[in-house]
């Protein structure tokens, strides 16, 4: 309940004093990458649950002569990995914590497709509701390999505290602002997940 209040109290009093961050990030990629400047995609939130997540655009919409998309690598300027490595793509996710979809902190969200490539184990993080920002972030982001962030979830399941996302939060603005565990000068993400290694314990 305690986070709970939390997670109110903290995404409405970040999206009120970053208005303006909101509506001048709005006109720049408005300006950069077209419209609309919001990206929505399913994901999987607390027990499996879709929801709509929200996050600012980071890759324009070119295509290929057959009309398909071309490759996420060909598509992100340096104006979107900067949206991405600052973490600044992520703030509409604020809303999806005061809708109650998600946690300031907790395990990120990844994509529905993954859900039946999981172990059990693995399965675990979605006991609790996904997060912005969370300890696997904090602890390599995207410099670690899927199982090593699939146990940090998991720990951060069966710790979560107040504490411990107050902890979070603090390390967390410390990495965005050192640009620290970010190894991909590509801005287009870690490689996709392709299954458990760990069978299904």
């Amino acid at each position: 309940m305690l986070k709970k209040l939390f997670d109110v109290f903290a995404s409405l009093l970040c999206l009120i004093f970053l208005f303006p961050v909101f509506v001048f990030l709005g006109i720049a990629i408005g300006l950069k990458l077209g419209f609309p400047i919001f990206f929505t995609q399913l994901r999987p939130g607390k027990n499996g649950k879709i929801f709509k997540l929200i996050k600012f655009r980071s890759m324009s919409y070119k295509q290929k002569s057959d009309g398909s998309l071309l490759p996420d690598g060909d598509r992100i300027s340096g104006f979107g990995r900067f949206l991405r490595s600052s973490s600044l793509d992520e703030l509409p996710e604020l809303i999806n914590v005061l809708k109650g979809e998600m946690s300031i902190v907790g395990p990120r969200p990844l994509l529905v497709e993954y859900l039946p490539l999981y172990s059990q184990f693995e399965n675990r993080r979605h006991e609790v509701l996904p997060g912005i920002t969370g300890w696997a972030q904090v602890n390599g982001r995207n410099t670690i390999s899927w199982s090593d962030k699939f146990d940090l979830d998991v720990w951060c399941v069966d710790n979560c505290n107040l504490f411990l996302d107050f902890k979070i939060i603090f390390l967390t603005f410390f990495r965005v602002l050192s640009r620290s565990n970010i190894d991909d000068s590509t801005g287009v993400g870690q490689e996709r997940f392709k299954g458990s290694q760990k069978g299904n314990q």
